[in-house]
């Protein structure tokens, strides 16, 4: 069974930086896409962030192009963003996926979600 561990969430006043964590688990992510998903308080969960399995091509949502970026370490089973130049708008839970796939015009996770990690970004 996956078990994906995301840490590195926070408060943290807008322009501010955050860099998150999420360590997967119970089998082998190398050759996988993996990534970022978050979801504000009323919202529905949206797509992040995504890198391919050699970290060779990255893909952002519009809203985060430019400030964040997605890496990875296969080592480690670990997949990373670091955030930067945060506005109150990038406040959610933030869920790591280990294993995405793409239809239907977006990213979905093939795996169940783990526990999340709070970001909160201050006016």
């Amino acid at each position: 069974q996956v078990q994906l561990v995301e840490s590195g969430g926070g408060l943290v006043q807008a322009g501010g930086s955050l860099r998150l964590s999420c360590e997967a688990s119970g089998r082998t992510f190398s050759n996988n896409v993996m990534g970022w998903f978050r979801q504000a308080p009323g919202k529905a969960r949206e797509f992040v962030a995504a890198i391919s399995w050699n970290g060779g091509a990255t893909d952002y949502a519009d809203s985060v192009k430019g400030r964040f970026t997605v890496s990875r370490d296969n080592a480690k089973n670990t997949v990373y963003l670091q955030m930067n130049s945060l506005k109150p708008e990038d406040t959610a839970v933030y869920y790591c996926a280990a294993d995405l796939t793409f239809y239907s015009g977006t990213y979905h996770s093939v795996d169940d979600w783990g526990q999340g990690t709070q970001v909160t970004v201050s006016s």
